[in-house]
């Protein structure tokens, strides 16, 4: 019996060792939003640390990076894909067997829409609307040109900018007088928004949940009176050649962890892993106001997490594993 166990436990010993080895060198998708690059981070730590991976950073976004990965097989895993953006091509990369949907991150899902400051609906509730917005089209002035209004789109890139875009059309934005700006980035997306805030000015744009800025300023997501069709959508929406666009709210966003089903194979433990690890929206929100208020990057935003969330991360992963990061933690 006891050389039966003694066996046992090396067998499980060499197993977790080669599991370990064979992770080998792994790419996550460093994308260029806050919460996005915290999860990066974090992943990177984890993988490192507690699995053994040689885990690398690399630049990403939503389309090059789902496109790459389906064509290309790399990088290994999107730590925060809003699939929505690109569902079609994902889902048929996973049919192909080229790709794999790990665990949701965010486990409410993620919210987008065109919003307002919460301060201009109490002065006139017809805000909270579409129509009562373009009625009321001149309280959103342009930054260069006064005799235009301005929407806030998404930065060049961006896979919502696309989705803005069209939605704009459909609804006939610029024929109210709105043009649509793109802010540069998502500083000056978010940036906008603080602006506006300090001054109490007006401002219509697009942006979504979760994030530091919704948790900061009180925002109002503006009804555009017709439910959602979530078919167009996803077949029109979402596109780039959306030639006929009608008028759709968004629907939730499920955000997705992908990885590489190459990646998937090699290291079922490091899967284990993502697919355990997920965030309520109020969590991340919460880190993301934290990381902006002390103005911290992905890196020093994992090391506040893992320091100060342990009751969170600890129950994605096992006792073993958790003994590891936290033996990295106290040695940073």
């Amino acid at each position: 019996m006891r050389k039966l166990l003694a066996t046992s436990i090396l067998l499980a010993s060499a197993s977790f060792s080669v599991s370990a080895e064979e992770c080998g060198k792994v790419t996550i998708a460093d994308m260029n939003w806050n919460s996005a690059t915290l999860i990066a981070h974090l992943d990177q730590f984890i993988l490192d640390k507690g699995y053994g991976c040689d885990a690398e950073l690399v630049p990403g976004d939503t389309m090059p990076t789902g496109t790459s990965m389906i064509e290309k097989g790399e990088p290994d895993i999107a730590p925060e894909m809003w699939s929505n953006s690109m569902k079609e091509a994902l889902d048929r990369g996973a049919k192909e067997g080229r790709l794999q949907f790990a665990g949701s991150i965010f486990n409410e899902g993620g919210e987008e829409g065109f919003w307002v400051p919460a301060y201009m609906v109490e002065k006139n509730p017809s805000l909270a609307t579409i129509e009562g917005v373009i009625a009321n089209a001149k309280l959103f002035e342009h930054p260069e040109d006064k005799s235009k209004s301005a929407f806030m789109s998404c930065p060049a890139g961006w896979n919502c900018q696309i989705t803005a875009g069209n939605l704009f059309n459909s609804m006939k934005l610029e024929e109210a007088g709105f043009e649509l700006i793109d802010p540069g980035s998502g500083a000056g997306l978010s940036g906008s928004i603080a602006k506006a805030y300090e001054r109490k000015e007006g401002w219509f744009g697009y942006y979504w949940a979760p994030t530091a800025v919704l948790g900061k300023y009180k925002m109002v997501k503006v009804d555009f009176g017709s439910g959602i069709d979530e078919e167009h959508f996803r077949s029109c929406i979402t596109k780039e050649e959306c030639l006929d666009p009608k008028t759709t709210m968004y629907p939730p966003s499920p955000v997705d962890t992908v990885v590489t089903t190459s990646f998937s194979k090699r290291s079922p433990e490091a899967m284990s892993y993502l697919n355990a690890r997920s965030f309520s929206n109020a969590q991340m929100n919460e880190i993301l106001a934290w990381m902006e208020e002390y103005q911290a990057d992905g890196e020093i935003a994992t090391e506040h997490f893992l320091k100060e969330y342990p009751q969170t991360w600890t129950t994605w992963v096992s006792p073993t594993v958790a003994e590891k990061i936290k033996k990295a933690l106290s040695e940073l």
